[in-house]
């Protein structure tokens, strides 16, 4: 089925300096919008960047119904524009849709609909090594009711805005082993609005000791390493690059996905299981080399420094010649054409 997407064109690029931009502050001037009314989708529309109008009673303000993603642009070698691993975000888009009871986006409604938004955009995306524009579709429960029911109408847009680093240094988190950010038979492996404001608390309480984020353990026991902050948790000890295993509390999160498809093509060791937090301090009491970092869209790989486990510190390895920027290395070299995509993660413009 076709959906015709049309576009109300706007000035262009207003502003030059994109890296002085706080991440998420600024949008660039089109957004994407599509409704779903009566069991279809319709009006799909890219125009001028603009506020929303919602009825108080919509029911994403009362239960939760709201589902997105974090996906990147980058500007490659050639000039060309390259939005990294469409299908696997528009995959893992849809399970979170399923999993909040939300209808699908067809396919080729998203993939137009990016390409489209990020084309007439395409001047917001930074030339510098370190930038990417990231882009965020989701979804939103419109239908103006209250009352605890599956909304029948929904609105879903992309919007978008240039990005840099992260984080500016390595890391300093702590082991969390009261709070849950997940349960198992939960929303964890769902990218929902909940799973994220459930997480303030516990994380904020952490900002106050002296930490920059938490790493998650599993609700039952807390004994194994689930994920660290809104990053999937990686680790390299002694030549092998250990990740908990994804299961219904950890998010499959799609550079996680690429780090390990990278490392096992360069022969390394790879391991997907539970994490004990136990096996981890003991490494780090050994004096074991001990790279542990965070995986994700926003932040790529956000190297950690110190892991506190019962209130002791414990340092972690961030040396230039870590493994863990030798992966981000590469990772950069095909998301810019430097290096061939064996793996067809690049869609480009």
């Amino acid at each position: 089925m076709e959906y015709p997407i049309s576009i109300t064109p706007h000035a262009e690029r207003t502003v030059t300096d994109t890296k002085s931009i706080p991440f998420g502050k600024v949008p660039t001037e089109h957004m994407f919008v599509a409704e779903y009314r009566d069991g279809k989708w319709q009006n799909a529309r890219i125009t001028p960047f603009h506020d929303l109008t919602l009825s108080p009673l919509a029911l994403c303000l009362h239960y939760g119904q709201t589902v997105f993603e974090g996906m990147k642009a980058f500007m490659m070698e050639d000039g060309r524009i390259n939005i990294f691993r469409m299908e696997k975000h528009y995959d893992r888009f849809s399970k979170s849709l399923d999993r909040m009871c939300m209808p699908r986006v067809p396919q080729s409604l998203f993939t137009e609909a990016m390409h489209q938004l990020v084309q007439l955009d395409s001047k917001w995306v930074p030339e510098e090594a370190d930038g990417s524009l990231y882009l965020r579709p989701f979804m939103i429960a419109t239908e103006d009711r209250i009352g605890v029911k599956i909304a029948d109408e929904y609105l879903f847009m992309i919007v978008a805005s240039p990005a840099y680093q992260y984080y500016a240094n390595p890391l300093k988190i702590k082991v969390e082993t009261h709070f849950s950010r997940a349960a198992d038979g939960g929303t964890g492996m769902a990218k929902c609005g909940g799973n994220y404001g459930g997480a303030f608390f516990p994380t904020q309480m952490a900002k106050e000791e002296g930490y920059d984020q938490v790493l998650w353990t599993d609700s039952k026991t807390h004994e194994f390493i689930e994920e660290s902050g809104t990053m999937n948790a990686m680790f390299y000890i002694d030549g092998t690059l250990i990740t908990p295993a994804l299961s219904g509390s950890i998010l499959d999160g799609v550079t996680r996905n690429s780090l390990l498809a990278l490392a096992r093509e360069q022969g390394m060791k790879v391991e997907e299981r539970p994490l004990a937090v136990k096996e981890l301090k003991d490494a780090l009491e050994a004096g074991k080399r001990v790279e542990a970092f965070g995986a994700g869209t926003a932040a790529v790989i956000a190297p950690i420094a110190s892991i506190a486990v019962d209130g002791k510190a414990y340092d972690c390895y961030v040396g230039e010649d870590a493994t863990m920027f030798t992966l981000k290395k590469e990772l950069y070299d095909i998301r810019t054409g430097i290096a061939p995509d064996t793996h067809k993660w690049n869609y480009v413009l």
